[in-house]
């Protein structure tokens, strides 16, 4: 600290030191910090040199405090795809790219790693989380934080705890028994906050037996006394339901704010203190501990100047050039060859087929928190056009359950100058209040409608836009959001309606998936038609909280069997047919569950015509979390994608023609039938963990079940020989030989068992893996740590280890362990 007791920029200091600030402080002042000045900040406090603190949903991108085109995002694959690599290295530098994009737009704490579990395929979030295995979700988690720290960016993970399903979530309680919430749910918070040392955690909206997380015992006896957390305990978005309760727990922050809007604490807690309802000293701790964040990302001195600034070291530099290297390159090494008949890598001569309703659009992210405005997306389609192939394209299906948002070519400005909408801000008293053009079709504002029109500063809403035909026939046109709307199209009034969520939506719903109004409109070719949209913003139920606005336009297209034959036709005419399939935004999104694993529409129709049709048939599988592929067997290779980010299409046409090796492993187990998996639906306000340690992999090697890709499988474009293995309790080194004739990359995988053993275990457990590259012929052994925690149990006890033989086994996926030695461990 300086001599007037203000942290310097960049000093590391303790909790104990930034206590002498706290007194510096009235209690006015303290519970002033402990709720948001808004839905993105904290409050400034002059008094002890803290500037304004911003905080943003990741974790996908760094989305900042605006939501739209203007202040684009770089859009990285999807969690799931991260967790595929294995590879904390390469997870460690997206973490730093994602810390030059907060650099740059002023963040200081980005609300990610997701590390719930994949309990169940199910859960609405599953794309947004790393694996259905505690360790890999604990590795990639913590070099996700390792990434985005060094460079002075706190990391917030979340959601603590058992937030691994959507459905009722602001009020389920989930119920874990403690060893499994033990060995399993707690298992990645706990090495993130003891090995990487997060700042931040964030407390879930649900339960865990019988307390909401935001007044849970857990907060302070693990969190903090147990594991020795030192940093900010925030709420989830409107998650703070008490006063006294929440404040008497080991929450921090409760978020958003404003307090006037969000009450729980402000005021209440004020006087909860006074009375001597709530001790003064747990406000003091909550306060230290907001400063102490401060002071590591740099906010914490009146002259450290803006948010931009990085305190414990510099963030990389990345242009655009090097955004999209890196992102192609990490999702190339995310891909999964899951089937190949030998037909991957394709040629470049001869005729491909492009098909599917994911392949012109790219779906490049999931809904909800981990949506950015990304600058560019390449489609498949896309990324194998730029490749210089003979490509022709068939849309075969159109599965989307929403009519999708308007874009260019189709929408333009009023007078046809450009892409985009004008939009035309009303005061409450009639009068324009101001105009925007905007690229883009989807708004998404939070706190008013940005800084020049603050809440209920707008009474009405204005979109003027013109619709142009490429094509005649029949164009669905329409909008979604929440309150009054009117459309008028070339001066006639097509609708006036007031939409609604239906009732127990989920907030996200209206932020994500509005209720939409569609109306046809017949155009020729060419033909250009003027829309307005005009909407009441003042009948939104979500008030001056946040608006959602959206233009949605769907082209002429066949019936589903006239689109299917039309595909057929296509790929029998080609060498080569490549199917992209897959899910949406609105399929996979925060807020709801899906209740079926199957594609959507008739997209398993698509595929089996098509590989009748071409023999040569490559399905590509573009969601971020399992579906059903009743056809795997059927077709010649099955490459699963995920959601790749905005490089998507470009490392799609490096994997299929060879000049990137599909790198990844699943990090979840790939289900052939929807029957044995956990449900996600409550019963009475409680889901019961009755699965206990068997999900994923563990219940299908305790069910017998196979599955149709096992945990850990994954294919690549050479081949492997898994050679000898030494083992100890703490280290197994492995030999591999790569036995084919291109350079390649494995992950090697080990994996623990007690076939005789006093309790009950799963059949295997994950206990450690390393990545390797190496050229044809080439020989290479590498040395895994085993953690200690990999032959510990919780009990009554604690962590304690049952003495005895353990066996260790290696190979390239759960189910392909040739390697195995036995150890000795001692209690």
């Amino acid at each position: 600290m300086n001599a007037g007791g203000v942290v310097n920029p960049g000093e590391v200091v303790s909790l104990g030191g930034v206590v002498s600030l706290v007194g510096k402080l009235t209690l006015e002042q303290k519970v002033r910090l402990l709720t948001g000045a808004d839905f993105w900040s904290l409050h400034a406090e002059p008094a002890v040199g803290l500037r304004r603190l911003v905080v943003s949903d990741g974790p996908a991108g760094v989305r900042g405090e605006t939501w739209d085109e203007r202040d684009p995002s770089a859009n990285i694959p999807s969690p799931t795809a991260l967790a595929a690599t294995w590879d904390v290295g390469k997870v460690t530098e997206i973490g730093g790219l994602l810390a030059a994009e907060a650099r740059r737009k002023g963040v200081d704490v980005l609300l990610a790693p997701t590390v719930n579990l994949h309990r169940t395929p199910y859960g609405g979030r599953h794309f947004e989380c790393y694996s259905e295995d505690p360790l890999l979700t604990a590795r990639i988690g913590a070099a996700y934080v390792a990434g985005l720290q060094r460079a002075g960016v706190s990391a917030c993970v979340k959601h603590f705890v058992g937030n691994d399903s959507e459905t009722e979530r602001m009020s389920v309680d989930v119920q874990i028994d403690e060893r499994p919430l033990r060995d399993l749910y707690l298992a990645p918070f706990e090495a993130i906050v003891r090995e990487a040392g997060v700042w931040s955690v964030m407390a879930a909206y649900n339960g865990v037996n019988g307390s909401t997380m935001t007044e849970s015992p857990l907060l302070r006896s693990i969190l903090q006394q147990e594991w020795g957390f030192d940093g900010v305990v925030v709420s989830d978005w409107t998650a703070t339901r008490s006063t006294e309760e929440s404040a008497r727990a080991a929450l921090d922050l409760a978020m958003p704010g404003p307090a006037e809007m969000f009450p729980a604490w402000g005021d209440a807690l004020v006087e909860a203190v006074r009375a001597g309802r709530v001790d003064e000293a747990l406000i003091d701790d909550k306060v230290a501990r907001i400063l102490l964040l401060a002071s590591r990302v740099g906010a914490l001195d009146a002259e450290s100047g803006p948010a931009g600034s990085a305190p414990a070291g510099s963030a990389p530099v990345y242009d655009a050039a090097a955004i999209a290297r890196e992102l192609r390159a990490t999702a190339a090494a995310s891909f999964v060859l899951a089937r190949n008949d030998g037909i991957l890598p394709l040629f470049r001569e001869g005729t491909m087929a492009v098909i599917g309703p994911n392949a012109a659009v790219a779906r490049t992210m999931g809904g909800g928190s981990a949506t950015v405005s990304p600058p560019y997306t390449i489609s498949p389609l896309d990324g194998l056009r730029g490749a210089d192939l003979d490509v022709q394209y068939a849309a075969g299906v159109y599965p989307h359950g929403r009519i999708p948002e308007a874009r260019a070519p189709w929408l333009s400005l009023p007078d046809g100058s450009g892409p985009g909408v004008e939009l035309r801000f009303y005061a409450p008293s009639g009068e324009l209040a101001g105009t925007e053009q905007r690229d883009s079709s989807s708004f998404t504002w939070m706190n008013g409608f940005g800084p020049e029109y603050p809440p209920d500063s707008v009474g009405k809403l204005e979109v003027h836009c013109a619709i142009t035909a490429t094509a005649a026939g029949t164009y669905e046109l329409g909008v979604s959001a929440l309150g009054r709307l009117k459309m008028l199209v070339s001066g006639a009034e097509v609708f006036d309606v007031e939409l609604e969520l239906p009732e127990g939506a989920d907030i996200v719903e209206a932020l994500m998936t509005p209720p939409q109004r569609i109306v046809p409109v017949t155009l020729a070719e060419g033909e250009s038609v003027p829309v307005v949209v005009e909407y009441d913003v003042t009948t939104s139920p979500l008030g001056g909280f946040a608006t959602f606005l959206q233009l949605n336009l769907e082209l002429p297209h066949g019936t589903d069997d006239e689109e299917i034959a039309a595909a057929v036709a296509l790929a029998a005419a080609c060498d080569v047919a490549v199917v992209v399939v897959g899910t949406t935004a609105q399929t996979e999104s925060e807020g709801t569950d899906r209740t079926t694993l199957a594609l959507p529409g008739r997209q398993d129709d698509l595929v089996r015509a098509v590989a009748a049709a071409n023999p040569r048939t490559v399905v590509v599988v573009n969601s971020g979390a399992p579906v059903l592929l009743p056809w795997a067997d059927d077709v010649a290779a099955v490459l699963l994608t995920w959601f790749g980010g905005q490089e998507y299409g470009n490392a799609l046409a490096d994997v299929l023609l060879g000049a990137a090796e599909p790198g990844g492993r699943l990090p979840t187990t790939w289900p052939a039938v929807e029957a044995g998996l956990p449900p996600v639906r409550p019963a009475d306000g409680v889901l019961r963990y009755d699965e206990g340690l068997f999900i994923g992999y563990r219940a299908y090697d305790r069910d017998g079940r196979q599955p149709l890709f096992a945990f850990g499988h994954g294919m690549g474009y050479t081949t492997w020989a898994h050679e000898s293995m030494a083992a100890s309790a703490g280290m197994v080194s492995v030999t591999v030989r790569n036995t084919g004739t291109r350079r390649g990359r494995e992950v090697i995988q080990v994996y623990a068992s007690r076939l005789e053993s006093a309790i009950e275990r799963p059949e295997k457990w994950l206990a450690g893996f390393a990545v390797v590259d190496a050229d044809p012929g080439e020989v290479l052994t590498v040395s895994i740590p085993i953690p200690a925690r990999t032959f510990q149990h919780w009990s009554s006890q604690g962590w304690v280890t049952e003495p005895g033989t353990f066996s260790l086994a290696a190979g390239p996926s759960s189910a392909l362990l040739p390697l195995g030695a036995d150890v000795a461990v001692l209690e």
